[in-house]
């Protein structure tokens, strides 16, 4: 046998080895949750969504379910429309001079994008945490934490007991309890990560969208954000972006693997993350969560 058929013989069972390990870490992870089950949440909904930037069509004809109390992993190389589709959901994509989109977003049965609809209302409803960590520079931890209240006039009967369990609950408090008063610049890249997770908290969303919040962060603090993942996950529905096939697998219940193979991004397919690691139904995302490209 030549040495090149034994390269390729060792490639190909190291992808095979590659993607078991990810379907049985990910088929631990559902060993205690049955996802979709229990009535929290909300339930959201994408249908037929295309987003454009001017005359470039970025996203094409994108459907996808979101049932209340999971966690979905949006998967695939980057450029083929993850992020631009979660920005549609919570109607961040419009505001971008040139962009446009077309499709419904249901949020609990209600679209999202009809008319007369409160854009700053739909967005307390569903969070979004960036994948660089925005904390407000100027302002205190906990001011920070309490910043939305106050631009969305909301008004709450103890605001010491909101902060305290907002910080808790993204795994904060233990952290930061006996510095509120400091500026939020002074804390790592991680919990300030933390901290923007718990902003949005504050304001009680159904659905929280996360574009890639680990990518700029250590091992240390990628483990308690997801450890703060699922937390919340028990409470609400997230959909994270995520290029870290280890991290889709550890942390979310489905997986959507979207590709845009020189045109539009499109989803090839969607399913519980042990079955997309395991036993992907297209050839493609075979390729793709083997590690044989992307």
């Amino acid at each position: 046998m030549s040495d090149e058929m034994k390269d390729g013989e060792n490639m190909s069972t190291a992808n095979v080895t590659g993607s078991k390990a990810l379907s049985d870490v990910a088929a631990n992870r559902m060993k205690d949750r049955m996802p979709g089950t229990t009535p929290i949440g909300t339930g959201l909904e994408a249908r037929n969504i295309h987003a454009w930037f001017s005359k470039h069509l970025a996203v094409e004809d994108v459907s996808l379910d979101f049932n209340a109390g999971t966690v979905t992993a949006l998967i695939g190389p980057s450029g083929c429309g993850k992020s631009t589709f979660i920005r549609t959901i919570n109607r961040m994509h419009e505001f971008i001079p040139g962009a446009a989109m077309a499709g419904e977003v249901l949020l609990n049965g209600e679209d999202v994008y009809a008319r007369g609809v409160d854009v700053t209302k739909i967005r307390l409803k569903i969070g979004m945490v960036f994948q660089k960590p925005n904390p407000f520079p100027s302002m205190t931890i906990g001011e920070n934490v309490l910043s939305g209240l106050k631009l969305a006039q909301l008004k709450v009967a103890n605001k010491d007991d909101l902060m305290e369990d907002c910080l808790e609950r993204a795994g904060l408090w233990s952290e930061v309890k006996d510095r509120l008063g400091a500026h939020a610049g002074g804390l790592s890249g991680g919990q300030q990560q933390r901290l923007c997770i718990a902003r949005s908290l504050a304001v009680n969303p159904k659905v929280l969208l996360m574009d890639e919040p680990c990518s700029a962060l250590d091992p240390g603090s990628t483990l308690r954000i997801e450890e703060t993942i699922h937390e919340l996950s028990k409470t609400m529905t997230i959909i994270i972006v995520t290029h870290n096939m280890q991290q889709a697998a550890r942390v979310s219940d489905y997986t959507a693997f979207f590709l845009s193979d020189g045109g539009p991004g499109k989803l090839i397919e969607v399913g519980p993350t042990s079955e997309i690691f395991s036993r992907p139904r297209d050839q493609r995302t075979e390729n793709y969560v083997s590690g044989r490209f992307g």
